[in-house]
């Protein structure tokens, strides 16, 4: 894709450890800019998601040799069962659960995505990441998220969870 003279490549790379083959290679190679400029610079930015799939946009300028990268956050499913140290959520999430999750745990996945949620206040966006939890199979605190849920909803946790996006 192109737009006013610039290169579009959008991608899926491993969070670190992104490498010059297709489809990042063959496509910025072509440009003239550096492919291990770019690649080094899309394994800076998306080391915080190590081992996840990351979507990426890397905007190339093949007149300047500049390039732009544009890192989008994985799925919070992704970030739920990394956090929980499994690959996959259960197929049977009410019965079979994968693991179990600290309200913090919750917090932190939060914040990776706090950038991109729908909702406009803190509380909501947990809510929804709880959502997410219990349809994986995951407990937080040892309990079914959606008790947490009611927890928030009667003011249990407003010390962790109150302010705006």
């Amino acid at each position: 894709m192109s737009e006013k003279g610039k290169v579009i490549v959008k991608a899926l790379v491993t969070g670190g450890s992104a490498s010059g083959g297709p489809p990042i290679g063959p496509t910025v190679g072509p440009t003239g800019i550096n492919i291990k400029d770019v690649v080094d610079e899309i394994n800076e930015q998306t080391m915080v998601f190590k081992g996840l799939t990351v979507p990426v946009r890397i905007e190339c300028d093949p007149e300047t040799k500049q390039f732009e990268i544009f890192i989008e956050t994985p799925s919070t499913a992704s970030l739920l069962l990394k956090e929980a140290g499994v690959e996959k959520g259960s197929s049977a999430c009410s019965d079979e659960k994968i693991g179990n999750l600290t309200l913090d745990q919750i917090l932190a996945v939060v914040d990776a995505k706090k950038d991109i949620f729908l909702e406009n206040t803190y509380k909501a966006a947990v809510k929804s990441v709880l959502g997410t939890a219990l349809s994986i199979g995951l407990t937080v605190e040892g309990e079914d998220p959606k008790i947490i849920q009611k927890g928030i909803n009667n003011g249990e946790y407003d010390e962790k969870v109150k302010g705006e996006l």
